[in-house]
């Protein structure tokens, strides 16, 4: 039984993977209500205008969703529902920002108000797992898959939990349901990859990151991925074909400059392998740590 707590940093490298985080899910069309009656005419372009920022149609800053979001929820006319979905945007819009409290203050307000929306709980669990709160996080995953038991993305994030707390068996069962459901969705099939080859199931992750860039070729964390089941093959060559090819999409990839620069060594090529992994240990200095937990020396 595969138990391990992951560290700090080794959170660092999953999260570049992933893509498992959804907390920019789809934005649904916002439902306005009646504006009132003592509205001025002139006064709708601008809710409209709210609408589309808060359903995130101008995506160079999450203030601006943020704005558009709150001018909704503090305006007059708008229906329940209109609110269910802008205070979860704006919870979408503080996630992408960093802001995990107010998210999940705004997720909670949008659970409030409709308790059986599944999408709020499938983000407030993101924003909780972005804290590092990760049971409350399955508590909400669980929550929202009751409620909409066809939702890959809350079965992904769930599987990305697991996978934060080191619970390798339950992420792959979930990735398995996340591609049942989706099985065209690219970063599930890389974080099935992913957790195989750390536990070791080192011919099931190959097949899964091959999946994975037959559907979107050219990622970097895919090839990364691939990287390191290569690396715990013993396939040098592969392994640092694939690390370089990921360094050209992400030069400061410190699992790839690190994971290459072992596969180097292994080759015999001291210097080269040296110079990689220097150069990954200044961008993250306890890399070394993080390889060790993935069998890798």
């Amino acid at each position: 039984m595969w138990s391990n707590a992951a560290t700090e940093l080794e959170m660092k490298h999953r999260a570049r993977r992933g893509v498992f985080c959804f907390t920019a899910s789809a934005l649904m069309l916002l439902l306005l209500g009646g504006v009132g009656a003592a509205q001025k005419p002139q006064q709708k372009p601008q809710t409209f205008k709210n609408v589309e920022l808060c359903n995130g149609a101008d995506r160079t800053s999450p203030d601006i969703q943020i704005d558009g979001c709150t001018a909704l929820i503090n305006s007059s006319g708008q229906t329940p529902r209109s609110l269910v979905i802008a205070y979860n945007n704006r919870g979408n819009a503080y996630t992408a920002k960093g802001d995990y409290d107010r998210a999940v203050e705004d997720y909670d307000q949008s659970i409030k108000l409709d308790p059986n929306y599944a999408r709020a709980f499938n983000n407030r669990g993101v924003a909780y797992q972005k804290k590092g709160a990760y049971d409350r996080a399955i508590d909400d995953f669980d929550e929202s898959i009751k409620l909409n038991p066809q939702y890959a993305n809350a079965f992904a994030n769930r599987a990305q939990t697991y996978l934060n707390k080191g619970e390798y068996e339950r992420a792959v069962q979930d990735y398995d349901e996340a591609i049942r459901l989706k099985p065209a969705f690219e970063a599930v099939w890389n974080g099935r990859c992913w957790t195989r080859a750390i536990a070791g199931e080192l011919q099931a992750a190959l097949a899964d990151c091959n999946e994975a860039l037959r559907l979107k070729p050219d990622v970097a964390a895919t090839l990364d991925s691939r990287g390191l089941t290569y690396l715990k093959m013993g396939q040098w060559d592969a392994a640092i074909d694939d690390y370089s090819s990921a360094l050209r999409f992400d030069p400061k990839l410190a699992s790839s400059l690190y994971g290459r620069g072992l596969a180097k060594r292994k080759k015999g090529d001291t210097t080269g392998g040296d110079a990689d992994i220097a150069a990954a240990k200044a961008i993250e200095a306890n890399i070394a740590r993080d390889f060790a937990r993935y069998g890798v020396q």
